[in-house]
């Protein structure tokens, strides 16, 4: 899997080629803070401005969904003090940015274990839903309190228990019914990411959509979250343009 250029050239796109979903894990935030001889908060801190810059850019650039892995299952394992400032973030940022994301006709979506955060982000979360509810351009996606295997689980132990029930037969169980039971179900046919980005040069999928990006395009970039920009971001659908999306079939190049 090539990683995007990160070449200061603006590249050009083919704008009816936009991917409609592009999905983000946000790496290198601590990274990029221990580089510039700051704590690990001053990355996470810097991180947000950069969610503020993309979701603009990707919003402007006709994206649909933009999902971004925020806090996973595993990140309550961190310090604690890195945890509770991981936490106090949503507010900080659903307080000042949701008007622009009004402004931007921007709705705000997060999947994950949203009643296992504390009170003060669960209130922030809800309120940002609520109040970009009636926007119906790009659906900004968080991962909060997410797993992807966990997301699995959650699927078929409710599977299961229709089963148990008598509600459906196992036979009915097919990829569409486990589709309807992910916590992604809600985006409907842009449920699936057309292009998945990492920043920070790692690559693996860190437990992130797993169901989902089984024919997603993978992009890996150099650059640490912090340090991400719009035109970052038209790099790596500039690299998802020249692949050649066959979905396990053939198609003439």
């Amino acid at each position: 899997m090539e990683q995007a250029s990160n070449s200061h050239t603006t590249p050009q796109l083919e704008m009816d080629k936009i991917p409609a979903h592009v999905a983000i894990i946000m790496d290198g935030n601590g990274r990029w803070a221990t580089r510039q001889h700051l704590p690990r908060i001053a990355g996470h801190k810097a991180g947000m401005n950069t969610v503020k810059k993309i979701a603009i850019a990707a919003s402007d650039l006709g994206i649909k969904v933009l999902t971004l892995y925020a806090f996973s299952t595993e990140n309550w394992k961190r310090p604690e003090s890195e945890v509770s400032y991981l936490m106090k973030l949503p507010i900080r940022f659903f307080n000042t940015f949701v008007p622009n994301l009004v402004k931007h006709n921007v709705r705000v979506m997060v999947m994950g274990h949203i009643d296992g955060l504390p009170a003060a982000t669960q209130k922030a979360v809800k309120k940002a839903m609520a109040d970009t509810a009636e926007c119906d351009g790009m659906i900004l996606n968080f991962a909060l309190n997410y797993g992807g295997r966990d997301e699995l689980v959650c699927a078929m132990k409710s599977i299961a228990q229709s089963v148990k029930d008598g509600e459906i037969s196992p036979r009915q169980v097919d990829e569409q019914l486990i589709d309807q039971h992910l916590m992604t179900a809600p985006l409907g046919s842009a449920s699936d990411p057309d292009l998945l980005i990492r920043t920070s040069g790692e690559e693996r999928v860190s437990n992130f959509l797993l169901w989902q990006i089984a024919y997603s395009e993978l992009v890996f970039v150099d650059q640490a979250w912090p340090d991400f920009d719009g035109d970052s971001l038209r790099a790596a659908i500039s690299t998802f343009q020249h692949r050649h999306r066959r979905f396990g079939g053939l198609v003439n190049k």
